[in-house]
């Protein structure tokens, strides 16, 4: 592969950059592929309700633009963040995980597990509708890759060996998610 090393290089250099949702500039060309039915979701994980959005569709540049280098690598190039060191492995509050590109919700804590792999596993995603998979034959072998329905962004792989009730184990990359945390239910008055 004639891109591995700078891949690499990159990976290996962004890894502790802060990823954050960066929302297209006011004015911005978005092209529309088509609309596109998802659920959307409340930080502490209530479901709102199925809404009908438009798939989100951008240039290269204007990704590049709203993306981190490490989030373009992973989002639009598909490739993998290093075991261990995205900064959502060992995160532990609760809230919904969107995706960086769109916003749009993928999965909420209550469905994560340390799967001591290095990379955020879940269980099931926050609704079935939020992502679709197709087959990844790369690197010899055939994977179930996980993108969001949204943006198309790579997201990272379900595998068949997760734990209970699913089975299930969303392997995905930090990169490719922004947290929301839940509201606290404490009254600021009460202090």
């Amino acid at each position: 592969m004639k891109f591995a090393v700078p891949l690499l290089a990159l990976v290996l250099a962004d890894c502790t950059r802060e990823v954050e949702f960066k929302p297209a500039p006011p004015g911005a060309k978005v092209a529309v592929a088509s609309d596109v039915s998802i659920f959307e979701v409340a930080p502490d994980g209530s479901v709102s309700g199925r809404v009908t959005v438009q798939k989100v569709m951008l240039s290269e540049g204007e990704w590049r633009e709203r993306l981190t280098p490490l989030g373009y690598a992973v989002t639009r190039e598909k490739a993998t963040e290093v075991a261990f060191t995205g900064k959502y492995d060992k995160h532990h509050e609760t809230g919904v995980y969107r995706c960086v590109g769109c916003n749009a919700a993928l999965f909420h804590s209550s469905a994560k597990f340390d799967s001591r792999t290095g990379w955020p596993s879940f269980t099931t995603p926050i609704a079935a509708q939020n992502v679709y998979t197709q087959v990844d034959s790369s690197y010899g072998q055939a994977r179930d890759e996980v993108l969001c329905r949204r943006c198309d962004a790579h997201l990272g792989h379900v595998f068949p060996d997760g734990p209970e009730p699913t089975g299930l184990r969303y392997c995905m990359n930090s990169a490719a998610l922004r947290f929301e945390a839940a509201p606290t239910n404490r009254d600021p008055k009460s202090r």
